[in-house]
């Protein structure tokens, strides 16, 4: 594995534990530990996209609620929409 791909875990990791809200960190931690090491390089760069929207228009892209603006839709995406904690 390169050390680009390593980095990238560990700031997707770290991102994805440490939000701001207590349920996201929760949710969004255990949605990365379940999929980072299955996930290839372009959808770790999706993955990491999609850490980088605000709780609140991720809590509503989740479970379905309208959100601010217009989230990628993409495999990463599609996993996290219909990821069971």
């Amino acid at each position: 594995m390169s050390i680009y791909i390593d980095e990238l875990k560990k700031k997707i990791i770290y991102r994805s534990i440490y939000r701001g809200t207590k349920e996201m960190d929760k949710l969004l931690g255990k949605f990365v530990k379940n999929y980072i090491n299955k996930l290839n390089e372009k959808e770790l760069n999706d993955l990491e996209k999609l850490l980088n929207i605000d709780d609140t228009n991720l809590y509503n892209f989740y479970n379905g609620f309208k959100t601010d603006f217009e989230i990628e839709i993409n495999e990463v995406s599609k996993m996290f929409k219909n990821f069971k904690y």
